[in-house]
């Protein structure tokens, strides 16, 4: 596939990203730990791009992204929405949607928490918990395979497995590749911050979100816990309850894509209606469709 990229430097690092520009509502799209931008390529190459302007990033210590200068900072829910606000600013996103898959979905949770620019959240494979670690036991499944999500080292074996776990028998070859390219500090410093309480209490930032929030999950997600969702209460829910995409697991946008884009679209349309007009300044002319 043809990938087009470009670079924004931060006060966490250069980081590259892909954008289709065009004069559609723009949606932001974070990728989950240890992989990058491109497993959003289903989004790209799809007829999304052909209403909506999508924006998809690599965080640092990920994919082409420069590693923190300082982990302990940047590797956390608070540093890393640090970075997708300065993001934001470059590319002057006034307002825009978020869809934060894993990892990228609590990074979003943390900056709806500080930002105004959020108009609409969707999240997959990313429960929202209170703080603490006993938070994150009502959250996720308790397994020996959860405890990779904090491992700092990992040998091709784990990076084979990681890849299993997130996208099933889905799973692309080269995806093991940027598992192992990933500074595996940010599985450590993340994890460790997140059990700590760092950060916003997600739940308590969901439960008062002032946009529409959508949970889209796997029903064969193998970390998340499916009926923590029903015990959340969210002023706008997107389709009045969390959705849930039969014969998919941590990555239903990657695995039944035929079926999460469609949701996705609808969010889209539901989100920018409700904005206000002038979101159409930030257009900006289309580019390549496609992945270069």
């Amino acid at each position: 596939m043809m990938f087009d990229s470009q670079t924004i430097v931060t006060g966490h690092g250069a980081v590259r990203y892909s954008d289709t520009g065009g004069s559609g509502f723009p949606l932001l799209l974070v990728h989950g730990s240890s992989l990058s931008r491109r497993v959003f390529a289903r989004q790209f190459d799809s007829d999304l791009p052909r209403r909506w302007r999508l924006i998809a990033i690599d965080l640092p210590g990920h994919g082409e992204s420069e590693d923190a200068h300082d982990p302990q900072t940047t590797y956390t829910p608070a540093g890393f929405a640090e970075c997708l606000e300065e993001v934001a600013e470059r590319l002057d996103l006034q307002r825009l949607a978020v869809f934060g898959w894993s990892l990228g979905g609590h990074v979003a949770i943390e900056w709806l928490s500080r930002s105004t620019r959020l108009r609409g959240l969707v999240l997959s494979g990313a429960p929202p918990m209170p703080r603490g670690f006993l938070g994150m036991f009502r959250a996720f499944q308790p397994s020996l395979d959860l405890l990779l999500v904090s491992k700092q080292q990992f040998s091709e074996r784990d990076a084979a497995r990681f890849v299993s776990l997130c996208f099933g028998s889905a799973r692309p070859a080269s995806f093991q590749d940027l598992v192992l390219r990933a500074d595996g500090r940010v599985r450590s410093v993340f994890a460790h911050a997140l059990s700590r309480g760092d950060g916003a209490d997600q739940r308590r930032t969901i439960e008062a979100s002032p946009v529409p929030v959508a949970f889209v999950n796997g029903s064969d997600d193998p970390f998340v816990r499916l009926g923590y969702f029903s015990n959340i209460g969210v002023p706008e829910l997107f389709g009045h309850e969390p959705l849930v995409i039969e014969g998919a697991g941590h990555a239903p946008f990657w695995e039944r894509a035929d079926l999460f884009n469609p949701i996705l679209d609808r969010f889209l349309g539901r989100v920018a209606s409700e904005s206000a007009p002038d979101w159409q300044a930030q257009a900006r002319p289309a580019t390549a469709r496609g992945w270069r």
